[in-house]
This record gives C-alpha cells, structure tokens and sequence, in this order.
C-alpha cells in the first residue's frame, strides 16, 4: 500500500505542468522564512474577482497551506484529531491523509481562536513535520502519510506549553528540525535529527513563546533566532552554542508571537504595546552583542508578522484598531500607514512588486510595495468566514485555508 500511494505521489509530480511551476513553499512565511513569493508574476491587470477552481472542507486550524511540486500539504483539525492532508493542487483530489489524536481545552480567553492547530508544518527531504497544539513534533513521510518518528517532550516542563496552546512553526535546515518547546516559564531551544528525531542538542532554559524560530547566517555564521517568553536569542546552528540575547520579555497579557524579521545583521522586532525596535547583531572576533539602534512607539504589532521587502518592512500594527504601515529599517521612520479599523489580523506577503494582505475578515488586499504611499491595486473577498491562516501564492491565484475550507483561488 504505501508503494503505491508513493506512486501515486511520483505520478503526480510528473503532472506538474497543469498548474505553472514556481518556487516551492515549504513552511512558515515560505522557504527562507521572509514571505517573499518568488518565482510568482502577479497578472499585468488583476481581475475584478477570483475564480475558485476547488474546495475542501479539511477542519479548522491556522497553519499554513505547503505547496511542493504538485501537492498541497494541510495540517488542521477535525473534531478531536488533528489531520494531516495530501492534496493535487491542480484538481483538489486527496491523495492521502494523516489523523492524529489530540484532545486539548484552550484556556479561558482563547476559546474563539478554537483548539488549532496553530502552527505551519514544514517540509524538507520528503517529510512533512508538523508541532500540535500540546506541543508534539511529528513527522510523516510526504509520499504515503505514514508517520515517521514522534516526539513529545511535554513532560520535561513544569507546564508543557504556552498557555493558549503551542503554535510555533518549526524550522528545517542542515538536517535539523529546530523548535522551541515547553510552557511560559519553562523551556529550551531543541535540534532534532530529521531523519530519526533523536535530539542533536538542547539550548537554554527560558520559556517558550508563541512566535517561530528563523535561520540566519549572521557575519558568516549561521545561526537559530528564536524570541522565547523573556529574551530574542541567536544560537549557532550546528550546536546550540548561545551567541547573543536581548532582553523582550512578554509583560502582563503583552504576548511574544510575532515572527521577527531579519535585514541583513539588523532584526525588526515588535510586539503588543511595545512599539517597534531595530537591532543591530553585532561580533567583535570574541563577542557577539544585540545592540538597540533605534525605538518608536507609532506602530506596534500584535500577532501579525512583518516581512522585509524592497529595503521596506510592511507590517500590521494594532493602534487605530489595526493598519497596515511601511516602515524604513535603517532608522524606524514610518514612511505610511493604510486606512484604519482594518481588523485583528493581517498575514503578509511580498510578490513581484506587490504585498498581498489576507485579512481576517476574509478579505484578500493587493497593494503596491512602494514606500511613497498606501496604493490599494484590488481587494478580493475571498471567504465568509475568519481567515487567520497564512495564504499561500500560485503562479495564477492563491491558496486561502479560512476557519474550516481550503480553496484555490484563480486569477
């Protein structure tokens, strides 16, 4: 049975040209962690309306869709399992799919976002890893669905996740999968072999956050940016070794869940009414130090991630009852910001000249990455229902996952 589901997959890849190729998008805010859609031209003139070409009811959830080759990868739930999808992006047919107990009761305040999951999965070397919402780590071979090894460290912390559930997205790179687990006051920076899941290494005691960990290579060296419940901390890749932290602790209800955003050696950091803050990482030969280069309280994001794009950061700041803003790198300036009373949430991303807002209201906003002024090209209602999920790009539309559907949207 699983040679012929693998058959099945391989038959597909070779199906590929329905659906013209692009880049790969293979976890959180894509391939290289940044929301840039490379590989994606947008239409010389947008439509008035998108034509939606399937849908599938696949369970609630706010990860991310995967696009390899010719197949979609979903992680969501359904009822009390979370469900790990296989699906042809070209027809929407499902080749396989992945169910996976996992009962949890969300803590008060939390019970509108539901029970996840709240991570993206990744993909690397024809597996998929997905992180439930009780913090397991998973992986499953992409070609069958069978799983490959588990993890579930939930018992090495004093509380086995954050409060709201775990929703960091993990990270694949040099054949690690890297991860923060553990609870709000308790936890460490995890390296997991890919292949077996054995741990590498394990990195600090700090809690763990809602935000996702980024790769960089940071003046030759590559390194896990990870901000935890208390600091943002760079650790070397290859064995954990702490090499710099910055003090952002999470205060009061103020929670850490942005992604940050790396340019270069300076990091975009910014989080519940706390403003926005550019670091400057920095190594002398000997030591490596965070150093604060500029604060500005005019924008602050909440959940929402920025992305660097063109030498701009674009963001999603919680004053005004949420507005989109751009902002200059360099010197924390604030070059716009969009209409207000946006909404809650925006998921960000960049492609050929243009950032792509899916707001959580269920509206898809194409707007001009320049950072002369707030340009709206064409705004598209894309579902009745919250769209809290990251959008994924097609070279002729767009993947939407809203509260319970994901549909492929075309141009």
């Amino acid at each position: 049975m699983t040679k012929y589901f693998a058959a099945l997959f391989l038959i597909g890849l070779m199906w590929a040209d329905t659906v013209p190729a692009q880049d790969d998008w293979t976890g959180w805010l894509g391939p290289q962690r940044d929301g840039i859609a490379r590989g994606v031209e947008l239409p010389d003139s947008l439509p008035d309306e998108l034509n939606e070409r399937w849908s599938i009811n696949v369970g609630t959830g706010y990860g991310s869709p995967l696009l390899v080759g010719d197949h979609v990868f979903q992680h969501a739930r359904q009822n009390d399992a979370e469900v790990l999808w296989c699906i042809r992006v070209d027809s929407g047919d499902v080749v396989w799919k992945q169910s996976t107990p996992v009962p949890f009761k969300i803590g008060n305040g939390g019970e509108w976002h539901g029970k996840g999951p709240k991570a993206s999965p990744a993909y690397a070397d024809g597996r998929v890893f997905t992180h439930s919402i009780t913090s397991v780590l998973s992986a499953f071979d992409a070609s069958s669905g069978r799983q490959l090894w588990q993890r579930d460290l939930t018992k090495d912390f004093s509380a086995p996740y954050p409060y709201w559930g775990a929703s960091a997205s993990p990270v694949v790179a040099e054949g690690l999968v890297v991860l923060h687990l553990g609870g709000d006051d308790d936890g460490a920076l995890f390296a997991f072999n890919a292949e077996t899941g054995e741990t590498v290494w394990r990195s600090g005691t700090e809690g763990a956050s809602y935000s996702s960990p980024l790769i960089a290579t940071i003046d030759g060296t590559e390194q896990v940016v990870q901000w935890n419940h208390q600091s943002l901390v760079g650790v070397r890749l290859n064995d954990g070794q702490p090499l710099w932290s910055y003090p952002f602790p999470h205060v009061g209800s103020d929670q850490n869940m942005p992604t940050p955003t790396i340019i270069g050696s300076t990091i975009f950091l910014s989080g519940e009414n706390r403003g926005a803050h550019g670091l400057s990482i920095e190594n002398d030969g000997e030591v490596w130090s965070a150093k604060p280069v500029w604060h500005q309280d005019d924008v602050a994001l909440n959940m929402s991630s920025a992305i660097a794009y063109e030498g701009n950061v674009y963001g999603f700041s919680q004053y005004d009852r949420g507005r989109l803003f751009c902002l200059d790198p360099t010197s924390g300036e604030v070059r716009w910001t969009g209409p207000p009373r946006t909404g809650d949430n925006v998921m960000l991303l960049a492609a050929d000249g243009h950032i792509v807002a899916l707001l959580d209201t269920g509206k898809l906003v194409v707007a001009e990455a320049t950072p002369d002024a707030y340009r709206e090209v064409e705004r598209y209602d894309v579902s009745d229902q919250p769209t809290w999920a990251p959008p994924v790009m097609l070279s002729d539309g767009v993947l939407i996952k809203d509260k319970d559907t994901l549909k492929r949207l075309a141009w």
